[in-house]
């Protein structure tokens, strides 16, 4: 085999490539000002790295601190301390009508938000929150055996959430150990406003003191959702259910208290939305407070009461369980019922024969006309159906005037001629009305059946939900006040602003006394030291639509609208009875010839009068004789 030898060719191309070599090495050696810049980087890079590290490590040991110092200051209930979920995180449960977050601290609903309802505020869509930004508090009072007394709204729960079927299951367990535990339980079924919500206990009886109840304290300050807030806060206040299936409310007022027993519900009701408490098994007693926070209808408030409740959570066999029910929703007559548990009682329609009115008549025929036609324009339909069915009393009223106004020359006479002897005049009188088959009760009669029916109407419209941000013509807001004009200044007992609804209900009631008034004037008799009377009728016609001006400027525009549309109605009525109906002269022939005809039987008031009259007559005689 050849050997290889190195030519000259050879050696010359190593001289060039290293030459090269050199040349690119020179070339790509950095400067001065490069190597000091590389330097600089390379010492900034050390410097973040070592305070990445010492960030890092610095939450781990305080956070390692606060769980030491936590656990020593809880005791056995330093335990939950120590878990992953001691952090403030919330976990969501939702449906078609509710967002709800609970919070791990505590336990409790840290905010709950209507999604089918908005607050009344001008230029937001803002949704009702009945509790948002700490305005609400649940917290259980625990006193351990090692002498300390620990609050659950200060303590971490251990969330876990479940799908039992359809419904969203939240359990959340306060633990002193794996098997001892404090457990609040919140279930959100689907289009559902009512939340089933427990508590329970397992296994403290090593922990905390079992020998008395344990104090839990519900706490809400009421957010303002409505455009009217003075008008909002007088329909806000606490309700309750207790012994017997009796109901109540603690009343208005700066600071109001009840201590009822046997409590089965307690409603934070506001004007149009309400939070309720129900346990399946009652509490012995409750602590119940309201406090006004609402002090100036002129500013805007954000709240418009503090509600505050203290019930003991009784231990059975050294656990506590209490199944409950917590309602979050509108303060919806309908609504309410449809739970058969009693909680529409919490709508105030008035007592007794009021809120029967209310309840099988004006709501059924509202919420019938409401279903198919528009809401003002079912107000209107309602009222006249009211008017129509109420017109056969009002003739019978204006039958009467028309006949006393007939004897008014008659008793005129009569009151002449006995001016010097009052009671004489009193039986003559009585012997002319029987006579004359005139009873002078009876158009008060067909009055006093038509006032519940007045009085009901001041309770159905404000409690009425459906009328809740339904516009009608000007209005904007059924439920609340039609501002037509805003003042620059604040009237007292009026307002900031000008309603129309209210003056054209007050220039309806002017017209409608005017009528009404000049009647009874001739129509009653004069009696002695009443001589007054005719003065006190001219002036209540005009200080009645003054006080309807300023009693329904802050009211809700659909009551004001019912009001102007029934005394319309009732004038129509009058004018029609009274140029079509009811004929004078034709009441003048009837009485003339009823007094030819043998006296009727007198009713029991007029034997009543009459009697008493002749006992007064008697005595007088007597004194005489005396």
């Amino acid at each position: 085999m050849e050997e290889k030898k190195l030519d000259l060719n050879s050696i010359i191309g190593f001289v060039l490539i290293f030459g090269i070599l050199i040349w690119i090495m020179y070339q790509n050696q950095p400067t001065e000002a490069q190597i000091k810049a590389d330097k600089a980087k390379k010492e900034q890079a050390a410097l973040q790295a070592k305070a990445k590290i010492k960030s890092e490590a610095i939450p781990v040991v305080q956070q390692a601190t606060e769980i030491a110092k936590a656990s020593a200051a809880l005791g056995s209930f330093g335990y939950s301390a120590s878990l992953p979920s001691a952090q403030d995180t919330t976990t969501v449960l939702e449906n078609e009508h509710l967002r709800i977050e609970i919070a791990n601290k505590g336990g409790q609903i840290v905010s709950a938000t209507l999604k089918n309802h908005e607050r009344y505020k001008k230029g937001s869509k803002e949704l009702v929150a009945l509790v948002n930004d700490h305005n609400a508090q649940l917290n259980i009072t625990l006193p351990t055996l090692d002498n300390r007394s620990l609050a659950t709204k200060d303590l971490y729960f251990q969330p876990t959430l479940t799908t039992v079927g359809k419904n969203q299951v939240l359990t959340l367990r306060l633990k002193a150990s794996e098997t001892a535990f404090l457990q609040f339980q919140y279930t959100l079924k689907p289009a559902d406003y009512m939340l089933d919500f427990s508590i329970q206990s397992q296994g403290l009886q090593s922990v905390i003191h079992t020998t008395k109840p344990l104090a839990l304290e519900w706490e809400m300050k009421t957010l303002r959702n409505e455009k009217g807030i003075d008008y909002e806060n007088r329909y806000t206040e606490i309700y309750f259910s207790f012994k017997d299936d009796k109901y109540d409310y603690v009343g208005q007022g700066d600071l109001k208290s009840e201590n009822p027993d046997k409590v089965k519900f307690i409603a934070y009701k506001q004007h149009f939305f309400s939070t309720i408490l129900l346990s399946d098994k009652p509490f012995e007693k409750a602590e119940l407070t309201s406090v006004n926070l609402m002090h100036d209808a002129a500013k805007d408030t954000l709240f418009t009461k503090q509600f505050k409740s203290v019930v003991p959570l009784n231990f059975e066999s050294g656990e506590v369980n209490y199944p409950m029910h917590l309602y979050m929703g509108p303060t919806d007559y309908g609504m309410l019922k449809s739970y058969d548990k009693n909680l529409e009682n919490i709508i105030s329609l008035g007592w007794g024969v009021f809120g029967w009115i209310n309840k099988f008549i004006f709501i059924p025929l509202f919420g019938f006309l409401s279903s198919f036609i528009a809401y003002g324009i079912a107000i209107i339909v309602f009222t006249i159906l009211i008017k129509i069915a109420m017109s056969p009393i009002t003739y019978k009223s204006f039958l009467s005037q028309a006949k006393m106004k007939v004897l008014r020359p008659e008793i005129n006479e009569l009151n002449e001629k006995f001016k010097k002897d009052a009671m004489k005049k009193q039986q003559e009188t009585m012997k002319l009305y029987s006579k004359a088959g005139v009873n002078p009760m009876a158009g008060c009669i067909p009055a006093l059946i038509q006032l519940p029916f007045m009085y009901a109407s001041f309770q159905f419209f404000p409690s009425a939900f459906v009328l809740r941000q339904k516009s009608f013509l000007w209005a904007d807001d059924l439920s609340s006040f039609d501002e037509i004009v805003k003042l620059p200044f604040h009237i007292p007992f009026y307002g900031d602003h000008i309603s129309l609804f209210p003056i054209l209900a007050a220039i309806a009631i002017f017209f409608y006394m005017k009528m009404t008034s000049g009647d009874q004037q001739m129509a009653a008799p004069q009696q002695e030291g009443m001589p007054d009377m005719a003065k006190l009728m001219k002036m209540m016609i005009y200080i009645s639509p003054l006080m309807m001006l300023f009693f329904f400027n802050n009211y809700g525009s659909g009551l004001s609208l019912y009001n102007f549309i029934s005394n319309l109605i009732t004038i129509g009525i009058m004018v029609v009875i009274k140029r079509y109906v009811v004929d004078e002269n034709k009441i003048h022939a009837q009485i003339q010839e009823n007094k030819l005809k043998e006296p009727k039987k007198k009713g029991r008031f007029q034997q009543k009068m009459q009697e008493l009259m002749e006992q007064a007559e008697a005595q007088k005689a007597a004194q005489k004789k005396k």
